[in-house]
């Protein structure tokens, strides 16, 4: 008899449920996933119904959330950087404007998870918002990022995270003292169909009564369509843009959510119905941080044109970036772009006052491979406007320049000050004024002072290569190599290592090593097959030993071509 009354209440929950998905129902293409969402939405129902009759108070609810809150602050690696605190102030002040009109008048707070492999959001009992950065990148819409505020407040709103809790309390038998150990995986997961698409149709209403427009919902989940299509639909295999961890992150998410389709379907219907205005679109404020960080991800794979793309794109939105503008300068430069280089560490000098030693050495040298002959002058015009005690890179810099404008009259006053000096960065500034006279030419003194200073400065990787680089010129080519064995591995240098390797084995005739070691440098650093950036910055024999070991290595390969065609 209790089979039979069972089943009986089965069958009436599934035809309820029918009528309820009726009811609500979104006029979308016909496909496969609607009956796995039925069945889902069936279970979701059985378990919802003990719940609703013994649902927590809001102050329980409160509780619980901050405890949870508490728990993941504690576990997770908090990031200090300043951006971090822009994006979760802007984050407060577009959630605190949407959830306003909330039913309920909760605590809301608003999180940010700084992770671009994060491409999600989601929301604690009792008011806690969180989204992730790698949800923030795909937006460039203020209007977006309300609508997915308000989709998340909505699930908190509607009882969507309290029941969750209820629910993991039933199936885990723990008491609600022991739910702050709940795995943060429960609330990053998404809800019952039902629940979702009614997320989504309050929180867009919540969007639209804060001013924003409709549109930035279909916008963004047009968006999750794209990739749905990319990533997921098609199976493709991840893109260079998208990491495997994101590419689960979004799998996971799309597993979890009703197709973009749908919800797209939704909103449209409930634009037309409500008569809801789609106006313009307001600028996704903190959008300059993430397209500084992709700039900044460009430079690190050596997409030069790409990474100054992207720097020029957020520095459009916000000038005043001094790593943006750093990452324009080292596109630049590495494109053999000089003087754009040179004014890019000059706005970075000129809006960031403090002592940045790398960028007055950088600016420096910008400026000499630019023009020799006027760098000088520039250098001095920027110095003099520094107001205070200048650094003393300024005047390691100013010395460099005059050398190479035919004065070396301060140099030699500034070398006897420092070897008299003591001071602890000595060794450092010699050897920048050693590198100075390599430029110039003179190649025994650039050895003497770099000599003195690796000996100072065992294992420096830059100012091994350097004094490789200036003995290579005075033909001592074991040396050179030698040189460089003792200096520790850093990866930033690794390339020139082997291109130093790469023309000493070339000048001392060991031409089948020397192409190993060239086209590893080539690997690391393609800036070495720009013949424009290496006559600028290095000596002639370099510049023409490269230029025979390319030419030398396209003969190998067309000889080898030939050789298979036979």
């Amino acid at each position: 008899m209790k089979r039979w009354i069972l089943l009986a209440a089965i069958v009436f929950l599934g035809i309820a449920s029918v009528v309820v998905s009726e009811r609500r129902k979104v006029n979308v293409p016909a496909s496969p996933a609607a009956l796995l969402y039925l069945v889902a939405d069936t279970e979701q129902e059985l378990t919802r119904m003990p719940v609703r009759f013994t649902r927590m108070s809001d102050e329980e609810e409160i509780r619980i959330g901050n405890e949870l809150a508490r728990f993941y602050a504690s576990g997770e690696q908090r990031q200090d950087a300043p951006e971090v605190a822009i994006v979760e102030h802007y984050l407060t002040r577009v959630g605190g404007q949407v959830a306003r009109n909330a039913h309920r008048r909760l605590p809301y707070r608003f999180h940010y998870i700084p992770d671009s492999y994060f491409i999600n959001a989601f929301a604690l009992p009792g008011g806690h918002v969180y989204v992730g950065g790698g949800l923030l990148e795909l937006m460039d819409s203020e209007d977006e990022l309300a609508a997915v505020i308000g989709h998340e407040i909505e699930h908190i709103d509607h009882y969507h995270c309290a029941e969750r809790v209820q629910r993991e309390q039933a199936l885990r038998k723990i008491p609600l003292g022991g739910l702050v150990a709940l795995p943060i995986e429960v609330f990053e997961a998404g809800y019952s169909k039902d629940q979702e698409l009614e997320a989504d149709r309050e929180g867009t209403r919540l969007a639209v009564e804060a001013g924003y427009s409709a549109s930035g919902a279909i916008r963004m989940f047009e968006t999750f369509g794209r990739l749905y299509e990319a990533h997921v639909a098609r199976a493709k295999t991840p893109q260079q843009e998208l990491s495997r961890v994101a590419l689960e992150t979004l799998e996971g998410y799309f597993r979890t959510h009703p197709l973009p389709s749908e919800r797209i379907a939704q909103v449209r219907n409930l634009i037309a119905s409500q008569g809801w205005p789609v106006h313009s679109e307001r600028d996704l404020v903190v959008a300059y941080i993430f397209w500084t960080e992709k700039a900044r991800n460009a430079l690190d794979a050596k997409k030069y044109p790409q990474a100054e793309q992207l720097a020029n794109q957020s520095l459009r939105l916000r000038p005043d970036q001094p790593k943006a503008l750093q990452v324009l300068a080292l596109a630049q430069f590495a494109q053999a772009n000089f003087s754009g280089a040179a004014a890019a560490y000059r706005k970075v000098l000129e809006i960031d006052k403090a002592s940045h030693p790398e960028i007055i050495a950088a600016y420096a040298q910008a400026l000499a491979a630019a023009d020799r002959n006027n760098a000088v002058a520039e250098f001095r015009q920027w110095a003099d406007s520094v107001k205070g005690e200048k650094p003393r890179e300024i005047d390691v810099a100013a010395a460099g320049l005059a050398l190479l404008a035919g004065n070396p009259e301060a140099a030699r006053k500034l070398e006897i000050e420092l070897k008299q000096s003591g001071d602890v960065q000595a060794p450092e500034w010699i050897g920048e004024l050693g590198w100075w006279h390599y430029l110039v030419g003179n190649y025994q003194q650039a050895t003497e002072l770099l000599s003195g200073v690796v000996q100072q400065r065992p294992g420096n990787a830059k100012l091994a290569s350097q004094l490789a680089w200036a003995l290579i010129e005075i033909r001592r080519y074991a040396d050179a190599l030698q040189t460089l064995e003792g200096a520790a591995h850093e990866s930033g240098i690794e390339p020139e290592k082997a291109m130093v390797q790469a023309v000493a084995r070339w000048q001392a005739q060991q031409h089948d090593q020397a192409l190993l070691d060239f086209n590893r440098a080539l690997g690391g650093q393609p800036e070495w097959e720009n013949s424009r950036w290496v006559k600028a910055l290095y000596s002639p024999l370099v510049a023409q030993s490269i230029q025979e070991m390319q030419s030398e290595r396209e003969r190998r390969k067309q000889k080898t071509k030939v050789a298979a065609t036979r």
